[in-house]
């Protein structure tokens, strides 16, 4: 066969060839234009609308920053603004010092039972942000147990309000700090010890340097809880004003809705500010172990040992005695008159809260949402991680998916109403449905699942998708037959963690639902309102149980993944 011939035999295998790669290129950045709009969609067209009706009137005619300047000559919003400062920086300093402590012990002694008293820590995050008001409200209330111990004080103010943001925030502080304790060089340790330096020396010169990068970090993940939760302040605040508070007394009380996006726009400042601090910040750390470096193995040292154990017994009475003053508020018939054990309180169809459909649709949505958040996160997180066209708009994929992180949960929900909500919206019709719960949900989570599926996604080595190129296999079948079994446990981490927090959401959700779609957080709401704190406290058990239950549904399923998907991991 001639040169000609072989080339003319080459030339429709190779046209063969290039449609193939050419559709597949094309279907990648069909969805990452899809994964961009449903971003744009979720997140930031809703904020670039509440940005513009800060600046307009009731009429909607622009006026520029004249709300704003409103808002600053009315001094009861001023001090608002200043009572949310000062509770949210009394609040960072307080859970700083108690998650350090604990951090330190669990990781720098050799107490026993540690893992037992970190997981006492984490018990908060099954709970809704409002259950720690309703338990200081039996513990230091006007008919408190306690109520001696403040002094003449009311708990219905500042100091119930830093007391449940201490319990709220204080998980969040122990993880961040505990990853960066656990990142030690013990050959640091050692040369210190040989050089005879005193203890309190290695523990400023080595200890608090390492993890510097980690306590900033969870002081501004605390700051921006602290000054933008809802659930506390609205339970335990009483007339001390913060401007979470505020956003829901203008738009749901006085139906004020430019007044209420100014206020919105408030609490998104300091987010923001926190989050970028904490990027230039986390750019600027440096790798605390090499290839040399030797794990950390704590020596026993009995003073320090004993105020470890001290402290960590402390903390986890503090969370289980609020916990547990929860729990036994929602079963006393009638508190502090007749303390009769019962179970009428978890009756919901008693009360006029909603009934069991609050309860129903909680499960709906956690489900829904557990089911639909990971599969757009994860696909969206390895169109960003692993696909190879338009750099640029994956980048900008990737930048969106982190906006939800500095953007609170109320500023997000009132966002919502006025995106679709808006006349002429072709998503309109969403509002007021179950749909608009989902995908304020997804989207208000969606930044630590994009973080937590592209991390796991890093860990798959690129010669996967380079040989299946090479085979000519389809990405999307080396997408399902190899990285999702591999990602399993991430995914199977993404799928619970967006099922908790859907299950204990109250923020992001409180102006967004219908009579028909009352959530169960909603419902203790609303009945803590209405006066009846043992009822609410029965809603947020039930939470906080279904929550226990679907965390350890998610380690029986991981403990099977491990056996089936996962042996490779093994020896």
């Amino acid at each position: 066969m001639t040169d000609t011939s072989l080339r003319t035999a080459a030339f429709p295998a190779s046209r063969a060839i290039r449609p193939i790669a050419g559709a597949e290129e094309w279907v990648q950045r069909l969805l990452i234009v899809l994964l961009a709009c449903w971003l744009l969609v979720v997140i930031l067209l809703p904020l670039t609308v509440l940005f513009r009706k800060s600046m307009e009137n009731a009429d909607g005619a622009f006026i520029g920053l004249a709300n704003f300047a409103a808002y600053f000559r009315d001094p009861a919003l001023v001090q608002s603004l200043f009572n949310t400062l000062t509770v949210a920086l009394i609040t960072t300093v307080i859970t700083i010092v108690l998650a350090f402590g604990f951090a330190y012990a669990i990781t720098r002694s050799t107490i026993p039972f540690r893992n037992f008293f970190r997981s006492i820590a984490l018990v908060p995050l099954l709970a809704p942000s409002l259950l720690p008001g309703l338990a200081l409200v039996y513990l230091f209330g006007n008919q408190g147990i306690f109520k001696s111990w403040l002094f003449g004080e009311s708990i219905y103010g500042p100091i119930g309000i830093v007391i449940g943001e201490v319990f709220f925030a204080l998980p969040h502080a122990v993880m961040i700090i505990v990853t960066a304790l656990s990142a030690a060089d013990q050959r640091l340790y050692e040369a210190a010890e040989s050089l005879r330096t005193k203890p309190f020396r290695i523990f400023m010169t080595v200890t608090l340097p390492g993890c510097r990068y980690g306590l900033v970090s969870a002081a501004f993940v605390v700051f921006t809880l602290a000054f933008t939760d809802f659930g506390v302040p609205k339970v335990i605040g009483g007339q001390y004003n913060v401007l979470a508070t505020d956003v829901y007394r203008q738009v749901i009380g006085q139906f004020n809705f430019q007044m209420g996006a100014v206020v919105g726009l408030l609490l998104l400042a300091p987010a923001v500010l926190s989050f970028a601090v904490d990027r230039i910040v986390q750019r600027k750390q440096v790798a605390l172990l090499s290839a040399r470096a030797v794990p950390y193995q704590p020596k026993r040292r009995p003073a320090i040992d004993t105020v470890c154990l001290a402290l960590c017994i402390l903390v986890s009475i503090f969370v289980l005695s609020i916990l547990g003053m929860a729990i036994f508020g929602s079963l006393i018939k009638f508190w502090p008159y007749n303390l009769t054990l019962t179970l009428a309180k978890y009756d919901l169809s008693v009360g006029g809260a909603g009934g069991w459909a609050s309860l129903w649709n909680s499960l709906i949505m956690a489900s829904l949402v557990a089911l639909i958040g990971p599969a757009v996160v994860f696909g969206g997180a390895y169109l960003v991680e692993k696909t190879k066209v338009w750099p640029w708009a994956r980048m900008a994929a990737h930048f969106l998916a982190m906006i939800p992180l500095a953007v609170p949960g109320l500023v997000l929900g009132l966002a919502y109403i006025f995106f679709f909500n808006a006349p002429g919206n072709p998503l309109g019709f969403i509002y007021a449905t179950m749909a608009i719960l989902v995908v304020n949900t997804v989207g208000h989570f969606y930044t630590v699942c994009h973080l937590t599926a592209v991390t796991a996604l890093k860990q798959v080595d690129a010669e996967f998708e380079a040989v299946s190129a090479s085979l000519k296999v389809p990405f999307y079948k080396t997408f399902w037959r190899v990285t999702v079994p591999v990602c399993l446990p991430a995914i199977l981490d993404i799928a619970t963690y967006y099922f908790i927090n859907a299950m204990t959401t109250v923020s992001a959700v409180i102006f967004l639902y219908s009579t028909d779609t009352k959530l169960l957080s909603i419902a203790a709401v609303n009945t803590d309102d209405a006066g009846n704190t043992a009822a609410a406290c029965a809603m947020g058990t039930m939470i906080v149980a279904i929550s226990a239950a679907a965390r350890l549904l998610q380690l029986a399923v991981a403990r099977a993944l491990r056996t089936r998907t996962q042996a490779w991991r093994g020896p």
